[in-house]
């Protein structure tokens, strides 16, 4: 992921509105804004996203049941984001990514730390859930556009 894009996605981990100054400022000329196929086919991923990935999957598929069933602690909530933000951060020192499948990545991410940041309650008490089925649905974009050998989608709540 070594891109412009990738040190404001460090930035980012520490203050979300560096993403909408990048926006505003990119004026919309390297990033889509919406998630697409390689003409038909999954991006590629590396080692570094993968494990990444993984590792955020398995903080969704642990915390997801405990928040649907209302029985997560506030604890709980801070201990899957302060996870998936350090699997981000590994994505970001190390994977490495054609430009364009980066770009489509990093439509992913934000989705992920919106999902964080509403888990670490910075949305309202009440949104903390919502924000660990947020990191559900991104991982689940995840696995409909990388490809990601063993993938499997979460299975979400209704």
């Amino acid at each position: 992921m070594k891109s412009p894009i990738t040190l404001i996605l460090a930035i980012a981990l520490s203050s979300p509105l560096a993403v909408l100054a990048a926006d505003a400022h990119d004026h919309g000329k390297s990033a889509p804004h919406k998630l697409e196929l390689n003409a038909g086919k999954k991006w590629g991923t590396d080692p570094a996203l993968r494990q990444a990935m993984s590792g955020i999957h398995g903080s969704v598929a642990h915390t997801l049941p405990a928040a649907h069933s209302g029985k997560a602690t506030p604890a709980d909530y801070d201990a899957f984001g302060k996870e998936v933000t350090a699997q981000i951060t590994y994505m970001v020192e190390n994977c490495k990514l054609d430009p364009k499948a980066d770009a489509q990545l990093h439509l992913i991410v934000a989705d992920i730390m919106e999902g964080v940041e509403a888990a670490q309650g910075k949305h309202g008490e009440k949104k903390r859930a919502t924000g660990v089925v947020k990191v559900a649905q991104a991982a689940n974009a995840y696995g409909k556009h990388f490809d990601h050998a063993g993938w499997q989608a979460i299975k979400l709540p209704h």
